[in-house]
């Protein structure tokens, strides 16, 4: 489905009823992500999963991405596809940053946070840096060049062993995003702000999920938003890198629902 909004055409999915539950793909990835979950999570929760602009098949504009932009094109986007109750968010890595933008933004209208693979922190210096060598990489040789780069970092050792064909399909996904999309999302998380004041912030239980394999974010990081929450929900997914919601999806989606249990919602 397609949706005009604030003049930028999103496309999105959504199954089920109930609680509205917004998905945020990670970077560079696109609603295709969330399949395990819209199909597994639909039978508790109007499960909806939009593609950020510049990937998949939303409209893509020149950068940065800002996190509080990409924010603000979720809320409105939520509002023209009739959301008018208190609605839970899920982001996954970058879809963690905007998550925890939406909560500085537009917290009173939300019922619930999941924030997997994600981190609350800005980038380290040399973090950045590595972005801008990306930003650079997709300029001169093109998208798929910095999908090559980052393929084999989003899963555990097992998942690429033993799941080529998982790991083709995420290899696919990826190239489809659009060089705006590339460089708009690299140059808008490598000027994030700090999010860890916001999880203090926070004033329902929140769930934190991660991979056991994660290589891109480090335990110490789990660990910080753990400290920095009120109320926080931690649980970490066995045999899954950064893409534990499709390395693991039964684990992830269970998570989820006892989530939403525990605050009532289901």
């Amino acid at each position: 489905m397609l949706v005009n909004v604030n003049g930028i055409n999103i496309a999105y999915e959504e199954r089920g009823s109930g609680v509205p539950l917004l998905l945020i793909h990670g970077f560079p990835f696109n609603r295709k992500m969330w399949a395990p979950q819209l199909e597994g999570l639909s039978r508790v929760a109007r499960v909806i999963a939009p593609d950020l602009r510049g990937h998949g098949e939303s409209q893509a504009l020149p950068g940065p991405y800002w996190m509080d932009d990409l924010a603000g094109d979720l809320h409105a986007f939520l509002q023209v596809i009739g959301v008018d109750r208190p609605f839970v968010v899920c982001g996954l890595s970058m879809g963690g940053y905007i998550a925890m933008a939406m909560y500085r933004k537009y917290g009173v209208h939300m019922a619930g946070l999941v924030l997997a693979a994600t981190r609350a922190g800005p980038d380290s210096e040399e973090a950045r840096q590595g972005r801008v060598k990306n930003i650079a990489l997709a300029r001169e040789q093109g998208v798929a060049a910095v999908v090559d780069g980052m393929l084999h970092k989003m899963f555990s050792a097992k998942t690429v062993q033993q799941r080529p064909e998982l790991v083709r399909q995420v290899r696919a996904m990826m190239e489809e995003t659009s060089l705006e999309g590339i460089t708009g999302a690299l140059q808008g998380m490598k000027d994030r702000p700090d999010s860890t004041t916001t999880l203090g912030l926070i004033e329902f239980p929140t769930l934190i999920l991660y991979g056991e394999d994660d290589q891109l974010v480090p335990r110490s990081e789990i660990r910080a938003m753990e400290q920095a929450l009120r109320y926080p929900r931690v649980e970490g997914l066995p045999d899954s890198g950064h893409l534990l919601n499709m390395e693991q999806p039964e684990h992830f989606n269970s998570a989820i629902e006892r989530y939403l249990q525990e605050l009532g919602l289901v």
